[in-house]
């Protein structure tokens, strides 16, 4: 009998492991293990959308001809980890080999190494494969996105014309900056009703994780294949054409704008990346989407997620641990209690809390940006992301995290840190005019937070930036300060660290 261990995370039927299996002769395993809803106290909401999607996707395979051994953490004999479920089914069945498509993140690879004879096969249901990712880095001297990206569109040939970029650009992202416009009104995200399967694990989440971040009632995620499929059509006919205008849009009461909306069942596995890219396509080439909304759609799939993963992979399990800035500050309270004052974080913080997600400008521009300019511990700062959204697993929110949003691996992500004063925030929305605090001031109690630790970050980190050219006009500026303005920046951001310690 040949053992098939299927992850949370593993949900879709194309599973390297699963290919050419005789069903006659194999048994899939899954089991919601206790150790993994635990190694970070995960939202309620995560819990329930990886539990539930496992059901159904359990029931898909049954009704797909397959045997599926699925432990529930509701039921009796539940194991505590996945090793110890793996061990113990494969003497249930007598499985004479276990083979296993190997995990994202680095903690369970070494599990699933740890498993005698297991064979373990590479996880191909993305676009780039680690050798290949490794041939392209060797000799280069830096790894940048826009590099790998633009190597991807020439593989793969596509939003390409020959050797050339359709359009004649590599990307649009100088036309993807706008803010939402005064009156127009973004279209409702679809919402998929809980079912009989996913009420039930709503009520296990709620008696077994009673503790964890997040609400439930507002749980409205696809835990299904066709539910997916459905959010991904409904993204591409409403959201997808005003996305690339928009998509660093922040704005005050609009939780969703034109996002898509899909990372959480692209990271399970229910959608493949390449159908994303290719329905983007497909809309652009009927001329329902413009250029610059495909293109910047395009260039997260295929270009950020892919990157990121081959960066986590490639750098190892010790990435999550890099500190380049030395900082150290416990992660303050008003990211579990959402109650900053400032109109920004607390409407990105009540979103995380209600929805399990936040848009990747809320993520690195208002949380991760006040957590740098604080000097937060960015393993700390790590391990909130990893918690509190639908979409994280470590493979894909380190690389975030760490080095784009702390610039804590020192510039391996980025070139330069993504620090910003309120002037961003004010920029790109309208949550100051809802603010108790004035983006237009510099210092003191009524100014702008982000405001008040924008140069104290400057000058705590001159060190540290003074080889980075892309940092030089910028510390110049801090150097020129006369002196007695310096102390008292440096004095009235330390009031601001004082109140949210």
């Amino acid at each position: 009998m040949l053992l098939l261990p299927v992850l949370g995370d593993q949900l879709g039927t194309g599973l390297a492991s699963l290919e050419g299996a005789d069903r006659s002769r194999a048994v899939i395993l899954m089991a919601e293990v206790m150790e993994e809803a635990r190694y970070v106290p995960h939202h309620r909401q995560k819990l329930a959308l990886v539990f539930s999607a496992m059901r159904h996707f359990a029931e898909a395979l049954r009704a797909d001809g397959w045997r599926v051994d699925y432990r529930r953490l509701d039921a009796e004999g539940s194991l505590g980890s996945l090793d110890a479920e793996i061990r113990a089914a494969a003497s249930r069945h007598g499985a004479t080999a276990i083979r296993m498509t190997e995990a994202g993140e680095h903690r369970v690879r070494a599990l699933q190494r740890a498993i005698p004879g297991a064979e373990i096969l590479e996880d191909d249901r993305f676009l780039v494969s680690l050798p290949a990712f490794a041939a392209w880095r060797a000799g280069r001297r830096r790894l940048r996105l826009e590099e790998f990206y633009r190597w991807q569109r020439r593989t793969t040939g596509i939003l390409m014309e020959g050797d050339t970029p359709v359009g004649g650009q590599w990307n649009y992202d100088a036309e993807n900056r706008k803010p939402l416009p005064r009156g127009l009104v973004p279209p409702p995200a679809p919402r998929f009703a809980p079912d009989a399967v996913t009420a039930q694990v709503l009520a296990m989440v709620e008696a077994r994780f009673p503790a964890n971040f997040g609400t439930l009632h507002r749980f409205h995620w696809p835990v299904t294949r066709a539910q997916a499929l459905d959010a991904l059509a409904d993204f591409v006919i409403h959201r997808l054409p005003r996305f690339g205008d928009h998509q660093d849009a922040l704005a005050h009461g609009e939780e969703t704008l034109f996002h898509s909306l899909l990372s959480p069942a692209l990271n399970l596995g229910l959608l493949a990346p390449r159908e994303l890219v290719d329905s983007a396509l497909a809309a652009h080439a009927a001329g329902h989407a413009p250029l610059n909304a495909v293109e910047g759609f395009v260039r997260q799939i295929l270009g950020w997620r892919e990157y990121v993963r081959l960066i986590y992979l490639a750098e190892g399990p010790d990435y999550v641990r890099r500190n380049a800035l030395a900082a150290t500050r416990p992660l303050p309270a008003i990211y579990w209690q959402g109650n900053s004052g400032m109109a920004c974080f607390d409407a990105a913080f009540a979103q995380t809390r209600d929805l399990a997600y936040a848009h990747h400008i809320q993520r690195l521009m208002v949380l991760g940006n006040f957590a740098l300019l604080a000097g937060v511990d960015p393993f700390q700062v790590h391990e909130w992301f990893l918690t509190v959204y639908a979409d994280a697993y470590e493979w894909v929110e380190a690389p975030n995290v760490i080095g784009m949003s702390q610039w804590a691996d020192g510039g391996l992500l980025g070139s330069k840190p993504y620090a910003a004063s309120g002037a961003y925030i004010r920029r790109m929305g309208n949550h100051c005019r809802h603010c108790r605090f004035d983006v237009t001031a510099k210092a003191g109690a009524g100014a702008c937070p982000f405001n008040r630790l924008y140069w104290d970050f400057i000058a705590r980190n001159e060190p540290h930036f003074a080889r980075n050219q892309r940092m030089w006009r910028t510390l110049d500026t801090w150097r020129r300060f006369p002196p007695e303005r310096q102390q008292a920046i440096r004095a009235d951001a330390a009031a601001v660290l004082d109140t949210i310690s």
